[in-house]
């Protein structure tokens, strides 16, 4: 939820460590992802391609580089928008209006962008994994099931 704007999260994709070829943190700490070495539950956005901003949380703990992107949101039911509203990370930062602006959120303690616990359960083989989307160049690492997606939902970014 960032404001008035919210969706429910469809599908994301894991970047871990200075292990992961994939991830920003394979070079280290540096001025762009040091937010990624920060504690947990805190935003994670960058400008990918100087063109789409990237919405990620930071995952692991503090001193320790790790973010989940969110790929795709679905829109709540009662907003009666199309799947496509948000259905890559791209188009899901314009449709929340997120910018590098809310790079290092705090997404526990701030009331205007954060992540609420969803009234639905998730049936236990409903979520897919496969290799994430666009990081070819990271080797063996780019063939790693760290793309998770609820399965057939029509606003996953791809099947």
């Amino acid at each position: 939820m960032h404001r008035e704007r919210a969706g429910v999260i469809v599908e994301t994709e894991a970047y871990l460590d200075e292990d992961d070829m994939a991830s920003h943190a394979r070079f280290g700490e540096t001025n762009r992802n040091r937010v990624m070495f920060g504690p947990g539950g805190v935003a994670y956005v960058y400008l990918c391609y100087g063109v789409h901003h990237m919405f990620n949380v930071v995952a692991d703990r503090e001193g320790t580089a790790g973010a989940v992107l969110i790929r795709a949101l679905a829109p709540l039911p009662e907003r009666n928008q199309h799947p496509s509203w948000a259905n890559g990370p791209g188009k899901l930062t314009r449709a929340l209006g997120l910018t590098r602006a809310h790079d290092g959120v705090d997404l526990i303690s701030t009331r205007s962008l954060f992540i609420a616990r969803g009234p639905a359960r998730i049936a236990r083989g409903a979520i897919a994994t496969g290799p994430r989307v666009g990081v070819g160049y990271a080797g063996s690492w780019a063939d790693e099931p760290l793309r998770f997606w609820l399965a057939g939902h029509p606003a996953v970014s791809r099947p």
